[in-house]
């Protein structure tokens, strides 16, 4: 048994949040493999699970806010891991329905479509949310009520050990970041002094920027100052100025993709020429559109790759660029790995007891051991899960971005 790192109070607070959120939306829609929305009605209250139209996924992704430019690339590879599967005759014969819920960018949010999506769409399982914080707040209501839920982009510090429900498919930060700081000091031997800015109404942001100091740290080099801001916002010119005084040979930002690439841009445009390190948050081709042309050189540590080799990558690839005519970004991958970690985990299972004769409840507890105990070959390389239910991976990278001449697209090179 996994054990709880929350407190009482963080779920006296999820619990006002719920309140503060109101009644559950009437409807959620599940975009199927033909693209069309449709209203979902998965109300089957009967001993055993009414599976005869789909299996149900719930995809808890931010769709809207802010953060909906790092939610609309988890949906994007969900959505293909749909088809892709259920091409391939789903699960032994009966294909998997996902069903989609906006988080938002907040935790009332999160909370709301987990809700929705437990109770009202009575799903086996849950991929999401989006925002580590937003696990935090969400994944407590999934695990009282025994649903598994693997997250596809949470890398902060304690996820998996929210509960025994819980995994995730996202590397944690710990692991990740740090390859980013290695990789500049290739680029430039000479890098003495640092300047990190995050953003602390983030708690992802605070996680990752420990990390980074950390290994700063580690490698000898001097923080010269550290900058908060929020998500939340647009002008940076202050800090920036006040950094640029400074001289520092690199600067390491954790935000997400709107306020970091507006950071990135504003730096640029006031002067600063060093290399410039970007957290996870903006780990997305979403960031091209705000900084343009001064995101050319950014590195950033990726735990996926469009280059990796795997046959199952291979097809995904496929699959995204004749769909977005965009290679995918890492959030579509981790998405695509998550859905694709249900479908083989409820394989199996169904070929042990199946899976129409179960009541949901235990349908649900037997699925979590099923997927936590498996193996699999997945666009991340091959994956499993230790027993709290953190990914294990062995395949990560570091990329630099490189623009095109009109500023419009770019993508991530990996760095050799």
């Amino acid at each position: 048994m996994k054990k709880t790192t929350l407190t009482t109070a963080l779920f006296a607070t999820c619990a006002l949040l719920l309140t503060a959120c109101g009644s559950s939306p009437t409807n959620s829609t599940n975009t199927g493999t033909n693209g069309n929305t449709s209203t979902s009605s998965t109300t089957n209250t009967a001993a055993t699970t009414n599976l005869s139209s789909g299996i149900p996924i719930g995809i808890a992704f931010a769709q809207t806010s802010n953060v909906a430019l790092l939610g609309q690339e988890g949906v994007a590879g969900a959505k293909i891991a749909e088809k892709y599967f259920n091409d391939k005759g789903g699960v032994n014969g009966t294909p998997i329905k996902l069903v989609f819920q906006d988080t938002s960018g907040d935790e009332a949010g999160a909370i709301n479509a987990f809700q929705t999506l437990i109770n009202k769409n009575k799903v086996v399982g849950i991929v999401g949310p989006t925002l580590s914080q937003q696990a935090f707040a969400a994944d407590p209501f999934a695990e009282k009520s025994k649903v598994p839920v693997i997250g596809a982009s949470n890398t902060a510090k304690g996820v998996p050990e929210i509960g025994d429900y819980v995994a995730r498919v996202s590397a944690p930060v710990s692991i990740v970041a740090p390859n980013s700081v290695k990789a500049a000091l290739k680029q430039n031997p000479n890098i003495k002094k640092v300047a990190v800015f995050f953003a602390q109404n983030d708690v992802f942001s605070k996680s990752e920027t420990e990390i980074f100091q950390k290994t700063v740290k580690d490698q000898g080099l001097e923080i010269l100052t550290v900058q908060k801001f929020q998500t939340t916002d647009t002008d940076f010119q202050a800090q920036a100025t006040n950094t640029i005084n400074l001289k520092p040979d690199l600067v390491i930002i954790s935000g997400l993709a709107a306020d970091g690439g507006n950071l990135i841009r504003q730096l640029r445009e006031l002067g600063y020429k060093g290399l410039i390190i970007a957290g996870n948050g903006l780990n997305t081709g979403k960031v091209f559109a705000v900084c343009q042309l001064f995101c050319e050189g950014v590195i950033i540590a990726q735990a996926y790759s469009p280059e990796y080799s795997g046959e199952v990558n291979k097809e995904f690839r496929a699959a995204y660029l004749k769909q977005y005519n965009e290679e995918p970004p890492q959030f579509s991958g981790q998405a695509f790995a998550a859905v694709q970690v249900y479908v083989e985990a409820l394989k199996s299972l169904d070929k042990k007891s199946k899976i129409s004769t179960l009541p949901l409840p235990q349908l649900r507890t037997q699925l979590n051991k099923e997927l936590l105990s498996g193996k699999y070959s997945t666009p991340l390389g091959d994956i499993a899960f230790t027993p709290v239910g953190e990914v294990i991976q062995k395949e990560f990278y570091v990329a630099r971005i490189t623009m095109d001449k009109n500023a419009k697209k770019g993508k991530f090179a990996i760095l050799k």
